[in-house]
């Protein structure tokens, strides 16, 4: 039970009863603190899409989608940057990024949570107390208290049922300004996120206070800037949950020597130049009586027009007014929380930082400021301009909403939804809130990209007859006792004969297990591992085609930690090396070996695994390199006599992959060539390997090789929206993968071939749209030709589809069975699922969930148009 907290009486109460509480939570152990943090984040983690809807609801404000993103961020990145930071006691010295640490309970900390970021800031808040051992009460904006409220309600349950003294974390049931200022004056330090107005009357309680206050970021373009690449970003970060971020650009400064590009970039990606009309609308709709107008904020750009009595395109992103005057009369001058941008041009460098420094000081001193410029030639320009800024974070070439808040495009500037503005912006934090903050930091963070990797097995054999070589191996490796994995079909066959003859000759004992269901069951990787256990092998041998191939793997991580939670390996993440759980290390007690039957999913390769979980029927992509095979053996002697059906879906799945890999926002050069040279390879054998049957050994080997390059390319480039949906719509309706991928392969394509996506995918390396781009240059690898990327793109889709007919794929879903009442009643349920699929953060074009949705119908009624 909680306390109710509706009145002054209430409210002391319950503050008497934290504190008993606190007191209790001090003596913990930082393992024990350590555990509470782990289980906070994992529960927000877990409801980020639920919480995101209750928000948007109930604010009005921003996009779910958006929103998502946030409630992910402020449960997997504030757990992963404090995860391992020590809080009990003293701190030691970071002397890589120069900060002290030192951290003591406080006491009970009075959290003032804002309507514009309400769920993410409230779990920030929520998680930094449990790791610093402090109890929180929660004082929610009265148009967001239900999300918000509950929120702190699902952690404190958690932490609760977790070990945590009762009454750690309270809530205001019925906000006021009464209760609010109470709670300032009565708890021992104040955390407030909020107006100006806010943020003063917290430092004026007499409490001591962490308080941020308003942003007003200007940026400026620089001459020697890249503008696609700034302009991207800048759309990328103003589009943002609709601009609601205090953090996110409010002003540009463009040189003059570059203003025109600018500006046609701007319109070239989806941004709006407002006419001297909609300019002189829109000046009156952003201040009303003196203040922002509270209607546009969080509101797309559409209905800010609506309000501004006109009309603009739907999927217009920004409005942009080109303005002169920097000064509070001019109404774009000010902070506008919105996707209203001021756009201004400069004669030269000194006048846009004397620009930039005048809107800075009239309401976002202490916050945010800005530039893009090339590092090397006009470093003495950006320290001038650093220099100048009273703000305490400087990015340099990043989206301000992604880069202020840290750890996205840059890694020394920690994560946090409260972003202090220090004595320029009468706070007491001059960095972004974290455990300790003790002084004034200015930091200028610079624009970094993540290190790639490519990541395979460490022996690959393929070619006709090279199983016996291959199997050789464990002879030299002096293995002894080999597990086998496969379905009872290929058992049944003799398939696994070719691999005992080997085990056999080398005297290596072996046992089989072959109850692997064609969509492999979590229950099927339960049993196995069970067995694994009993007979301990120090090799695992899987063979077949993905399915025994995935089932193995997940035994492998049963087998050798047993005390794995299979719902920690399928938690998803944002970044594979920032994910919440991590993927104990694999191999300590056995290797495995995939022999792959099939050229289709490429498992024998790649770090993926896919599972459903029987008791929910919810299919499971699992990622991680622990799960890489340690040897991959493709002989296409297993392939020659695949059946028909068989060839020609796991053949489409091969050619998705390929596409997907290319077009994927962590593609590089490494993986670009093996998805180009996989897809040829499609297109050029697929057919002779579906009608050739036995005979047609030279397709089976290309297709063979096709597959295993297609599964090295998506391991270190991955995948992206078609395979989210695939594996939604296979699970829901029973398709086979591969059809169902051959189902809604030209629908993303569609869909993801455009220069100005209303979201782009975000990856540091991804600057600008290259989707179209990329797909041209596949259909140009495979022999096709247009005058223009869109004609390129048409005609790779005119192969795909004639590549379809000619193995008898099904051209819709509609056709593979499902009716339309089935599948309309459960289209928004698949939209959600896909959005939230592992697969989906590597898409080129970030989809909103009404996007996929579409996709689906459009799939669907596909054989109509």
């Amino acid at each position: 039970m909680t306390n109710k907290i509706t009145n002054v009486e209430e409210l002391m109460s319950t503050l008497e009863t934290m504190r008993a509480a606190q007191r209790e939570f001090a003596t913990f152990t930082q393992e024990q603190v350590d555990e509470l943090f782990y289980k906070a984040a994992m529960a927000i983690n877990n409801l980020r899409i639920p919480l995101a809807q209750m928000a948007v609801e109930e604010t009005g404000m921003g996009l779910v989608e958006d929103k998502v993103i946030k409630n992910h961020y402020a449960s997997e990145y504030i757990y992963n940057k404090y995860r391992n930071e020590k809080t009990c006691g003293v701190l030691s010295e970071d002397l890589s990024f120069g900060i002290q640490k030192v951290a003591e309970p406080v006491g009970v900390i009075g959290a003032v949570i804002p309507t514009t970021n309400p769920t993410s800031t409230a779990c920030f808040k929520c998680l930094m107390a449990i790791k610093t051992r402090n109890a929180i009460v929660i004082s929610a904006h009265p148009r967001a208290k239900n999300c918000t409220n509950y929120t702190a309600q699902v952690i404190r349950e958690t932490i609760e049922a977790a070990g945590a003294p009762k009454g750690l974390i309270a809530w205001i049931d019925a906000p006021s300004i009464e209760l609010t200022n109470t709670v300032m004056r009565e708890v021992d330090l104040i955390l407030a996120t909020g107006g100006p107005g806010m943020v003063k009357a917290a430092y004026s309680s007499g409490t001591p206070a962490i308080g941020v206050g308003a942003g007003n970021t200007p940026v400026i373009f620089h001459k020697t800037c890249n503008i696609p690449m700034a302009v991207n970003s800048l759309l990328l970060s103003k589009t943002f949950d609709y601009g609601v971020i205090c953090a996110s650009e409010q002003s540009i400064i463009v040189d003059e020597s570059i203003y025109d590009a600018v500006k046609a970039e701007l319109t070239k990606r989806g941004a709006l130049l407002l006419n001297p009309e909609q300019l002189e609308a829109v000046r009156k709709t952003i201040i009303v009586n003196g203040a922002l107008n509270a209607k546009i904020v969080g509101q797309p750009a559409w209905k800010i027009a609506e309000l501004a009595g006109f009309e603009v395109p739907k999927d217009t992103k920004v409005l942009v007014g080109e303005v002169t005057d920097t000064s509070l009369e001019e109404p774009f001058a000010h902070e506008k929380l919105s996707v209203v941008l001021a756009m201004y041009k400069s004669s030269n460098h000194a006048e846009a930082v004397d620009m930039a420094e005048t809107l800075v000081n009239h309401s976002g001193l202490g916050h945010t400021s800005a530039i893009y410029a090339d590092e090397l030639r006009a470093e003495a320009d950006i320290q001038a301009m650093a220099s100048r800024m009273r703000t305490t974070t400087f990015l340099i070439n990043q989206p301000t909403a992604h880069g202020g808040i840290g750890d996205i495009f840059n890694f020394a500037l920690a994560p946090s939804l409260t972003l202090g503005c220090g004595s320029w912006g009468n706070n007491s934090v001059s960095e972004n809130v974290g455990p300790k903050h003790l002084i004034n930091i200015k930091t200028v963070a610079k624009r970094r990209e993540n290190m790639l990797w490519f990541k395979v097995p460490s022996k690959v054999y393929y070619k006709f007859g090279c199983l016996p070589v291959a199997l050789e191996d464990l002879n030299f490796d002096g293995k002894k006792r080999a597990f086998i994995v496969t379905d009872k079909v290929l058992f049944d066959l003799g398939y696994t004969k070719q691999v005992t003859d080997e085990l056999d000759r080398y005297g290596i004992q072996y046992t089989m297990f072959t109850d692997v269901h064609p969509d492999p069951l979590l229950s099927d990787a339960k049993k196995g591992a069970e067995a694994m256990a009993n007979f301990k092998p120090d090799v695992i041998i899987a063979l077949g085609g993905g399915s025994a191939m995935d089932a193995a793997k997940i035994m492998w991580v049963l087998y050798e930690h047993p005390e794995t939670n299979f719902q920690d390996l399928a938690m998803r993440f944002m970044d594979v090396r920032k994910r919440i759980y991590r993927f104990p290390q694999m191999g300590k007690k056995a290797s495995l070996v995939c022999i792959a039957t099939s050229a289709g999913t490429g498992s024998e390769v790649t770090p993926f695994a896919v599972i459903t979980d029987d008791e929910t029927g919810i299919k499971y992509p699992l990622a991680d390199y622990e799960l890489t095979p340690t040897m991959a053996i493709v002989d296409p002697v297993l392939m020659l006599s695949m059946p028909k059906g068989l060839c020609a879906a796991s053949g489409i799945d091969v050619l998705t992959h390929a596409l997907e890999s290319l077009v994927a926002t962590v593609a590089t050069e490494y993986t670009i060539p093996l998805s180009l040279e996989s897809a040829k390879l499609v297109f050029d054998y697929l057919p002779e390997s579906y009608h050739g049957g036995a005979e047609a050994k030279v397709a089976k080997e290309k297709m063979a090789n096709a597959s295993c390059m297609a599964g090295m390319a998506f391991s270190n480039a991955m995948l992206g929206l078609c395979h989210s949906m695939a594996h939604k719509l296979g699970a829901k309706f029973h398709i086979p993968h591969g059809i169902a991928n051959a189902l809604l392969i030209n629908e993303v394509i569609k869909y993801n071939a455009t220069d100005a996506p209303f979201k782009q995918g975000t990856f540091p390396q991804y600057e600008t749209p290259q989707a179209i781009e990329r797909y041209a240059k596949a259909a140009e690898y495979v022999g096709l030709t247009g005058r223009t990327n869109e004609e390129k793109v048409q005609a790779l889709l005119n192969k795909i589809d004639e590549l379809k007919r000619e193995i008898n794929i099904p051209m819709s879903i509609s056709e593979c069975g499902v009716s339309e009442a089935d599948f309309l009643a459960a289209v928004d349920e698949l939209a959600v699922e896909a959005f939230d699929d592992q697969c989906t953060p590597a898409n080129p074009r970030y989809p909103l969930i009404e996007d996929i949705k579409q996709l689906y119908l459009n799939a669907f009624y596909a054989e109509t148009k």
